[in-house]
Order: structure tokens, then sequence, then C-alpha cells
């Protein structure tokens, strides 16, 4: 599974309120792991190295793997799903397309890393590219479902059902 958002959309506590920990594979955490800080870009490569490393032995074995990153351009998620098609397993995508004011008011509301306004326009604008269509661009990229969130309400009141 792959979330798909904005920075401050909301897509780690939609993780955190549906997967357990171990289930989610987070950007940040790996940074964080890597440097001591989530922000740390300069630890972007090798955090998706060990992400990617992980995603794909979890896929192996068929484990749930949740990828919490923002995953909005077509390059990002390209290698996401080769790890998917390399172990036999369909990709969901999550996409939280929610409108850019509540996007930017909860990153600003956020307790720990706040986004810089300027990063979180460029994800929303990444995003609206990548969707452009009404999001087909996704079901083509190679997803087999892509689940849309464009309000907030239905994102909150959202529930994952475990088949």
């Amino acid at each position: 599974m792959v979330l798909v958002g904005a920075a401050g959309s909301g897509k780690s506590t939609f993780a955190a309120g549906w997967f357990t920990p171990d289930e989610i594979l987070s950007s940040d955490a790996y940074r964080a792991s890597i440097t001591g800080d989530a922000a740390n870009q300069g630890a972007t490569r090798a955090a998706f190295g060990a992400l990617h490393t992980v995603l794909a032995r979890r896929l192996r074995e068929r484990r749930t793997a949740v990828v919490d990153a923002t995953s909005v351009t077509a390059r990002a998620r390209l290698a996401l799903l080769a790890r998917a098609r390399d172990a036999g397993v369909p990709a969901i995508a999550i996409v939280l397309d929610l409108p850019a004011a509540v996007v930017l008011a909860r990153n600003s509301g956020r307790a720990e890393r706040v986004v810089p306004t300027r990063v979180v326009e460029r994800h929303l604008g990444e995003l609206r590219r990548s969707l452009a269509g009404g999001g087909a661009a996704l079901a083509d990229e190679g997803f087999s479902n892509v689940i849309r969130f464009t309000d907030p309400t239905a994102l909150d009141g959202a529930r994952v059902i475990r088949g």
C-alpha cells in the first residue's frame, strides 16, 4: 500500500490509525534512524534504500507494508510499484488529495516537524499533475486499486477492513 499526498495531508496519522508500527515504512522514520533527524533531506537516498530493502522483504513474505512518504511523483511511485511487481503482489494507492487550505493548516498545526509552506505547495502541485484526468494515471502506472480522498471528513471517517 502506498500513501500519496503532500506533507501535512495526514498520511502518517491515517497510517498510525489503521496499521501497526511494523507495517508502516515511513521515509521520515528511516531518515531519523540514519541521522537522528527526520527532516534531514541529505539522508533521503539512504533512507529510501533502507525502506526499499525492507519493503521488498515484507512483500516477498506476503506481509502488509504501508509506505508512508509523499510519493507525489510518478518517479517515486514507479520504484515502489516495481517492488510489488517483483513480489507478485497488487499495489494499492491511497491518495490524500485534500484542499490546499486544509493541508497547509494541518501542516502548520503539527506538534512536531512543520514542513516549509513552499515545500508543501510544491507537493500539492506535483500531486495535481499526477491526478490530471481524475487519477486514472495512477491506475495506468500499475496500481491495482486507487482510493482517493478529497474530503477531510471522509478521510477522518475512513475505515480499513482487512480481508
